[in-house]
């Protein structure tokens, strides 16, 4: 089965989820177990500040 080739957004998206990881210290984690490895607290403050930062680049 073919993966689903990323738009644009979800690109960026996905670079800015990385880039947050890495401030908050959990990039290595995530690369060692992935996304589903993360705690609700530590994905919920990853989607709290991609939240923050969308807002205002507007």
């Amino acid at each position: 089965m073919k993966k689903k080739e990323l738009t644009e957004a979800e690109k960026r998206d996905l670079q800015m989820k990385m880039e947050i990881a890495e401030e908050l210290g959990l990039l290595e984690k995530v690369e060692q177990v992935g996304w589903k490895g993360l705690t609700s607290r530590e994905s919920g403050r990853i989607g709290g500040i991609m939240g923050k930062r969308k807002r205002a680049a507007r």
